[in-house]
């Protein structure tokens, strides 16, 4: 990003992102827990106009701007806390001074609605969540009380793991599933619906394809015949809907777990380089670090520095760029 946005620009951006197309980003599972938590900066590249089958608990700790989820435009400042249900667009926009950012503006958790029903099989007692759940497909905004104490949980989940870090989940959910009607805020129309068609079927089904092989040979073809299409045209759709290449999706997917792989194991760069479906080190440590801005080595160095896994700014679950990406990210989200 080259500049800020002041409070007219970023209602501006707001009000023309809402009904544009939302690019789709990828949430790659923590491998060390059923969720995913993390911080990022703002401006960050995964700060954009976007969507996703995961449920989103979204935190704001500094600043102020508008936020959009779905059809619905408001305002946001510290403490704003948000639910955004399945594939329910949303994004948030600060009000920035040109060349500002704002340090671990944001706290995210993401989870994925089927390993909610499955607890509910194995635990009755989380039946209580299934309506929040329901409404989260609309957008939930909680204030007062509940914000407070929800906000408690999430921060405390980024610093715990095992049976702690889901005490804290459990009642991360609690408070918001009793949250009293004061205290919460539906956000989209009734009549505005998550995206759903067609051409999300088939991202959804590209995309968990590219994440089961990134370690092997990746080719198009067998994506294009179990989409349907022709190379030619599959090709075509995959631009139309992550505004990247197919080799450039290939590439962002790749690196992304790299990140991860990075940050929470001990393997050798070299093995995480071959593991990402890269035959060639020279290349990687180049694609890496024209990608973040340092090198492998340097990136988990600086994780090593910022504290317990999943708490990294430089966290980096892939997202296609839309074909809106509307702030200027450095590489999109």
């Amino acid at each position: 990003m080259t500049g800020g946005h002041d409070a007219s620009s970023s209602t501006r951006i707001a009000e023309q992102l809402v009904g544009r197309p939302a690019g789709r980003e990828v949430v790659i599972a923590d491998p060390d827990s059923s969720v995913r938590w993390h911080q990022h900066d703002y401006p960050y590249p995964n700060c954009r106009w976007n969507y996703h089958p995961e449920l989103e608990v979204h935190l704001i700790r500094h600043g102020t701007g508008r936020f959009i989820v779905g059809d619905h435009i408001g305002t946001f400042g510290p403490g704003h806390l948000v639910l955004v249900g399945p594939n329910l667009p949303h994004e948030w926009i600060s009000d920035l001074e040109p060349g500002e950012t704002l340090v671990k503006r944001d706290t995210v958790l993401q989870f994925d609605e089927d390993w909610l029903r499955r607890g509910q099989a194995m635990f009755p007692e989380l039946d209580g969540v299934q309506r929040l759940v329901h409404d989260a497909s609309r957008g939930l905004e909680f204030s007062g009380e509940t914000a407070a104490e929800a906000a408690e949980h999430l921060e405390a989940m980024g610093n715990s793991r095992g049976p702690r870090r889901l005490s804290h989940l459990f009642h991360l959910l609690a408070t918001l599933a009793t949250a009293p009607p004061g205290e919460r805020q539906t956000l989209a129309q009734e009549w505005f619906l998550p995206r759903g068609d067609r051409a999300a079927e088939v991202m959804d089904l590209t995309l968990r394809y590219l994440v089961a092989h990134l370690g092997g040979e990746i080719r198009m073809g067998p994506l294009a015949r179990q989409a349907g299409m022709s190379d030619s045209a599959f090709s075509r759709f995959v631009v139309r809907a992550s505004n990247l290449t197919f080799t450039e999706l290939v590439r962002r997917l790749r690196l992304s777990q790299a990140c991860r792989m990075l940050q929470q194991s001990d393997a050798t760069v070299s093995s995480i380089s071959h593991g990402v479906g890269y035959a060639n080190l020279s290349n990687f440590n180049r694609q890496f670090r024209q990608e973040y801005g340092v090198t492998p080595s340097e990136f988990r160095a600086r994780a090593d520095d910022a504290g317990p896994a999943g708490s990294r700014p430089q966290d980096a679950a892939a997202t296609p760029a839309g074909p809106t990406a509307p702030v200027g990210s450095p590489a999109t989200r």
